[in-house]
């Protein structure tokens, strides 16, 4: 049905739509805002939750530049190996799940119930016209070698 969308928005782009469309929504419907924490507490937990998922993502990109394979989402069938070690081991997903983490911090930050829609959007939409595709594309390729890590790694966390 919607198969055209399926690789064609970069993930930083959908990103970074899902953040603006936060701040708009804070913005424009204040009566949604929940009560903030104390500046400090706020500030910490949102810092924490935007550097865990930087980090997250920049152990994500640097195994596929270790393993010397593309880091582009668009074009999964141009990988060169199936990378299963570092935080792959971990996550099929981690750069995505790394822009979630720093999706989660601006929703903390901003302090507002809609923010946490976009963030459940923003795994929706990338679940399934980014990482359902890219799986497609890699059982294309790498056949059984992918299954079985499908079958021990999960998609997210």
């Amino acid at each position: 049905m919607l198969s055209w969308l399926e690789l064609k928005l970069p993930p930083a782009v959908v990103w970074g739509l899902c953040a603006l469309l936060m701040y708009l929504t804070a913005q424009s419907v204040p009566k949604l805002a929940i009560e903030r924490a104390p500046l400090p507490l706020q500030l910490v937990l949102a810092a924490v939750l935007a550097l865990v998922g930087i980090g997250i993502m920049g152990a994500g990109v640097f195994a596929l530049y270790q393993a010397r394979t593309t880091p582009n989402p668009l074009a999964p069938h141009t990988t060169r190996w199936l990378v299963t070690t570092g935080v792959y081991r971990y996550s099929r997903n981690p750069i995505y799940l790394g822009m979630l983490c720093c999706l989660l911090a601006w929703a903390v930050w901003l302090a507002h119930l809609l923010a946490l829609v976009y963030v459940w959007l923003f795994a929706v939409y990338l679940t399934r016209f980014q990482i359902k595709p890219e799986e497609r594309a890699l059982r294309q390729k790498f056949g059984e070698a992918y299954e079985t890590y499908a079958r021990s790694v999960r998609r997210w966390i």
